[in-house]
């Protein structure tokens, strides 16, 4: 039986893939892990980031105040007036109105 795997090269792994979206034989040659392996503990070791920060970092505003100091961080940081959240990295299928011209 061979040993497991350190929960620090999972984790490195892990965070290189969210960084760069490289594939999983990318990091194979990396990080000398067979790419089927690395597809098994991804998902756990995000399972544990999310568990581990979900609290102090994927926090939804509750309030009415707590909307609008998002809306005014997003104005002062990167001048998108009224905005309440983006999606990075992510393919989101639109329609136009029938009518739109654009």
């Amino acid at each position: 039986m061979r040993e497991p795997l350190q929960v620090g090269l999972k984790l490195a792994a892990t965070l290189r893939m969210l960084a760069t979206q490289n594939s999983y034989p990318s990091l194979h040659y990396s990080l000398r892990v067979e790419p089927r392996t690395i597809c098994n503990f991804i998902s756990e070791v995000c399972k544990a980031i999310i568990a581990v920060f979900k609290n102090e970092v994927l926090r939804c505003p509750k309030t009415e105040e707590e909307w609008k100091e998002v809306a005014a961080r997003f104005s002062s940081r990167w001048n998108y007036h009224n905005c309440l959240g983006a999606v990075d990295r992510k393919y989101i299928a639109m329609k136009k109105r029938l009518n739109a011209a654009s």
